[in-house]
């Protein structure tokens, strides 16, 4: 089999800041603006993630299409995992926290001990894609989650978050590309923090601006987004910039950038 992830680039890291903002604004829309509830949202969007991984999953190869739409829907469902254990089981945001960082840490410990490596391009068989994509629903329920928390709970405030998530971005992207930190490690720790940055973001341009937003509203955030998205996948998908073209099984290549 072929790699079925893209190569890690600056569009990679784009899309997926883009994807994790559509999470937290869409899934917002639907519940509220569309009046489906939050129960109604969840069976709606897991539906909807079961049908596009399937057709992820039976895909030879990466398709930019198929593999983004995949991680929107991620984006929102673990958005709404979240939200439905706060606000209709009432569990805080501090234990949601932990658990879901047990739940990401527990799934990498299986995921290493089954296969010796968690590096994005050893993606090419179906048990490392599945441990994969399990592995990034816990990294949206817990950036969900963990955003939320310094947000409002802590009353950081939307920008300030956003801002504080994105230095931490930097410095790793500086220790690991000026101190040897472990690329794998680099990947994914950047990976888990562009959740809650994003939903920083996405909280700060749709909220209305008594709650500290600037009050675009959740219909025109997701559509800025979603159209943004759908402009660099459609460019990827012409191009071709984020193909990986052969399976690579070693572990320890760079993955924070190409």
């Amino acid at each position: 089999m072929l790699s079925k992830v893209p190569e890690v680039t600056i569009f990679f890291w784009i899309i997926k800041i883009l994807a994790t903002t559509i999470g937290e604004t869409a899934a917002d829309f639907l519940a509220e603006n569309v009046g489906l509830g939050l129960t109604g949202t969840t069976l709606i969007m897991s539906v909807g993630l079961a049908i596009v991984l399937i057709f992820q999953f039976r895909a030879p190869r990466y398709v930019p299409a198929v593999y983004w739409l995949a991680v929107v829907f991620l984006s929102i469902v673990g958005t709404l995992v979240t939200d439905n254990l706060v606000d209709n089981y009432h569990v805080t945001l501090e234990t949601t926290t932990a658990l879901f960082s047990i739940a990401l840490a527990v799934t990498f410990v299986v995921w290493y001990r089954s296969e010796r490596t968690l590096s994005i391009h050893s993606i090419y068989t179906p048990k490392r894609e599945a441990f994969y994509w399990l592995a990034i629903l816990f990294t949206f329920a817990l950036g969900t989650a963990a955003g939320d928390l310094i947000a409002e709970r802590l009353d950081v405030g939307y920008w300030k978050s956003a801002l504080l998530f994105a230095g931490c971005i930097a410095l790793i992207t500086i220790a690991w590309r000026y101190f040897k930190l472990n690329p794998i490690l680099a990947f994914w720790m950047a990976y888990i923090l562009t959740r809650p940055l994003g939903a920083s973001i996405g909280d700060y341009l749709s909220q209305p601006k008594a709650d500290g937003g600037l009050g675009l509203g959740t219909t025109m955030t997701s559509l800025i987004f979603l159209s943004a998205i759908a402009i660099v996948v459609a460019y990827l998908t012409r191009t071709k910039k984020d193909q990986i073209a052969m399976p690579v099984p070693v572990a320890g290549q760079g993955e924070v950038a190409s």
